[in-house]
């Protein structure tokens, strides 16, 4: 009899962790409290309390081909960075090619998740849920929670002195969807991670100032990147990785300053990060350098005070005028349905095995899907964390002991404390490529490159110089996808498909760069018959 598992939350890891879960042969429920799938990525023009929200401008900061699940990948039409409203139209696709709806209940709030009496020798759990004003619950015999870690709005107005006194509007960014109405005004946006930038960009077009103000600086990316590249297509690849692990850290750190600083000196706009030898997750937006040469947004440094109508600064300087105040500070996360005892959230961590797994359980039947922050894509990490569950849940992988994953989850953030820093946002960072080699390691999936090389040469170079993308996690092992050799060699294809909208005449030139290549060649050859002349 297959095992029931109960899945909650039907947004990205829900969709995921359902067809994982089928793959398999479990049995899952899915429960949604909303009526729709997409979690997150799913618009709504008003705020619901409980559900995390989203401007109606929002675009992907990671590219479709680095961001599809492993053995679906976007359409090639689609564009390389998805509005909301595309990337939602993909999480349909893909919910109806795998016949995942049948499995979710709509409309209904989980409202506890408790051991049941056996469960040191069942490890099966009671849900209680509520439908329709009606209480009820079942039993499973395993739980995958895939709420995500964008739920509560964190305002710590308390670092505001004077936000009591100041009269114009404040909120957080959550409540933030269009620019409408904000038309002349001098806003102040606090906070400069993704959404505070875009936000601040947007009202900037319209507003008669926009100021962003940065406790430590950050650094810029840019979407596009070398040859007009999406930024991950170039970034995450394994050989890239590799240079990131066994170079000395100084040298690292110069890479990334130095990489950091080839589209601007951040210096110069007051952008520079106060630590910048830490890998704080970048900023990817294509505009913010350009409205600050425009005077359209200043940077300004961390709020020391607030009055009826100015911002004043750590620097001295003060802003007159406000009329609005954005915080774009961030999100906490809970588990209002979980004791304590099972999930304990302090400081905005939690203490999970490789972020999935409590380790004190008995019996490992629960899991959290979804609940970190690579740097790089969340669905490809989502995809592989359920996998790898789903076959713990099935008897098929075995966890280590109590004391081994203890050791590890302090080990681990050690090692993200030295890389990432210790600020609120940076609790579930993580390295993406390293990890994501981490998790296919468990099921099998991880390609084996000592075996490439010697049956597939071109593969194998591909796989380590090339971007890291999920189908390679398709290649071998259980799930295995005949589809993932060829969606490899044709990613650059589908890359390059939504951009081929005017139809060029081809042109007989060889490209600049194989035309250097080549007299670089001839150089060496003339340079070592000369040698030969003279000697």
């Amino acid at each position: 009899m297959a095992k029931k598992v109960a899945v909650i939350g039907a947004g990205v890891s829900g969709l995921i962790s359902l067809k994982c879960c089928v793959d398999e042969g479990l049995e899952p429920t899915c429960f949604e409290r909303t009526e729709d799938i997409g979690g997150v990525w799913r618009f709504k023009e008003k705020v619901e309390d409980g559900r995390a929200s989203i401007y109606q401008s929002v675009v992907t900061n990671t590219s479709k081909e680095m961001s599809c699940f492993s053995d679906f990948p976007m359409p090639e039409d689609f564009p390389n960075f998805l509005h909301n409203s595309k990337l939602l139209e993909y999480f349909r696709i893909f919910a109806k090619k795998f016949d995942l709806l049948k499995y979710i209940q709509f409309q209904t709030t989980v409202l506890s998740v408790r051991k049941c009496p056996d469960f040191s020798s069942s490890g099966q759990w009671k849900v209680v849920i509520q439908s329709n004003g009606k209480e009820q619950s079942a039993v499973f015999d395993a739980v995958m929670v895939c709420t995500g870690h964008h739920f509560l709005p964190h305002i710590p107005l308390k670092s505001f002195p004077g936000i009591e006194r100041f009269k114009g509007q404040y909120f957080h960014s959550r409540q933030y969807k269009h620019p409408d109405g904000f038309e002349g005004k001098r806003i102040l946006v606090i906070g400069m991670g993704n959404s505070g930038s875009d936000i601040a960009v947007e009202l900037s077009k319209n507003a008669a100032q926009v100021f962003i103000s940065t406790r430590h600086g950050t650094w810029v990316m840019s979407r596009v990147s070398e040859d007009g590249y999406p930024w991950d297509s170039v970034f995450h690849t394994r050989f890239r990785s590799m240079l990131r692990n066994v170079l000395p850290r100084t040298v690292v750190k110069w890479m990334i300053e130095q990489q950091m600083n080839r589209w601007f000196n951040h210096e110069n706009y007051g952008l520079e990060p106060q630590n910048k030898y830490i890998m704080k997750e970048p900023v990817l937006n294509d505009d913010v350098p350009s409205r600050l040469l425009c005077g359209a947004i200043k940077v300004k440094s961390t709020v020391k005070e607030l009055t009826e109508t100015s911002a004043i600064f750590e620097d001295g300087t003060v802003e007159e005028n406000i009329d609005v105040i954005i915080f774009a500070t961030g999100y906490s996360f809970s588990f209002p349905f979980l004791e304590d005892s099972l999930v304990k959230v302090e400081n905005n961590m939690v203490s999970l095995y490789k972020y999935i797994f409590p380790a004190h359980l008995e019996k490992s039947t629960f899991a959290c899907i979804g609940l970190i922050q690579p740097l790089g894509s969340i669905f490809p990490t989502a995809e592989l964390q359920a996998r790898w569950v789903t076959r713990v849940f099935k008897g098929l992988c075995h966890l280590p002991s109590e004391r081994t994953m203890m050791m590890d989850i302090i080990k681990r953030n050690e090692k993200r404390i030295d890389l990432f820093g210790e600020s609120q946002s940076q609790t579930l960072q993580t390295n993406y490529v390293d990890y994501l080699d981490e998790l296919a390691l468990e099921i099998g999936a991880k390609p084996d490159f000592c075996s490439l090389l010697f049956k597939d040469p071109k593969l194998a170079v591909r796989l380590f110089f090339g971007p890291c993308n999920s189908y390679q996690y398709r290649l071998a092992g259980p799930g295995q996808w005949e589809g993932a050799r060829s969606a490899i060699f044709t990613q650059k294809q589908r890359i390059l498909k939504p951009l081929k909208t005017r139809v060029l005449k081809d042109s007989s030139n060889f490209p600049v760069s194989f035309l250097l290549k080549i007299l670089g060649l001839v150089a060496v050859v003339v340079a070592f018959f000369c040698q030969l002349q003279w000697s």
